[in-house]
């Protein structure tokens, strides 16, 4: 996907209330914008920090600026979660992921389990439909290792026991991390910020539930899925 019109530079200033920021543009202007990720942005949030902003003319919307990458340990961070399914689209379709190729239909946000919407939805008539679940992912305290959660997700791990249930139903269900950054080579469960999620998410696999990881090209011109990557199954980071 590409940024049009492309983003512009500031510094952060701070993260607050979840949704809001303050930062000071190029020429020097302070402004407040909001933030599209209501999590806890690990790391992220360092005032000072060169920021990306898209720009937004509506006259809907409070406010014109709007976060949309950090620049954190060296490289450039996509902390948008509204970007991720449209990213997971885009590595499924290209047949970046080939266990999840092929297929003939793809719908989203379709109603599954208990009150839930499944992200993606693969069909086709010679083989089960294929139920996947997008999570962002941005996280890294150790080089090259991405982690995720980052903080506590007792809706991630609702969402594991639905896809195991849509196993247990005769169904394919796969998990897949797509992570705004491009210096991870591999993905971890990080289970010391969340233990329930670790055991869930070991549940899940145990009962057949898939596992995908993509790292994403980062840039201000764009992000585009580059490659899939490993997840370490092995227990909590040292």
């Amino acid at each position: 996907m590409q940024f049009d019109p492309p983003l512009v530079s500031a510094r952060l200033i701070s993260r607050y209330k979840r949704f809001l920021f303050d930062a000071i543009l190029e020429d020097g202007t302070e402004i407040t914008g909001s933030c599209p990720n209501t999590g806890s942005m690990r790391g992220l949030t360092t005032p000072g920090s060169r920021i990306l902003l898209s720009e937004h003319d509506s006259p809907s919307r409070k406010y014109r600026h709007m976060l949309e990458m950090v620049e954190a340990d060296g490289t450039l961070v996509g902390i948008n979660t509204g970007l991720p399914n449209r990213l997971a689209e885009e590595a499924v379709v290209s047949g970046l992921i080939p266990a999840l190729a092929g297929y003939a239909t793809l719908k989203r946000e379709q109603r599954y389990g208990q009150n839930s919407r499944i992200d993606l939805l693969l069909l086709d008539d010679a083989r089960p439909p294929a139920y996947i679940e997008v999570k962002n992912v941005h996280y890294m305290r150790q080089a090259g290792l991405a982690e995720f959660p980052d903080s506590v997700t007792s809706r991630g791990a609702k969402h594991l026991d639905e896809m195991a249930a849509m196993v247990t139903a005769g169904y394919r269900a796969a998990m897949l991390y797509v992570i705004q950054r491009a210096d991870c080579t591999r993905l971890r469960i990080c289970e010391e910020l969340d233990p329930a999620y670790g055991v869930a998410f070991r549940r899940a696999r145990a009962q057949g539930v898939e596992a995908y990881a993509v790292s994403c090209t980062v840039s201000p011109q764009g992000i585009r899925p580059e490659r899939p990557i490993p997840i370490d199954e092995d227990g909590p980071a040292g």
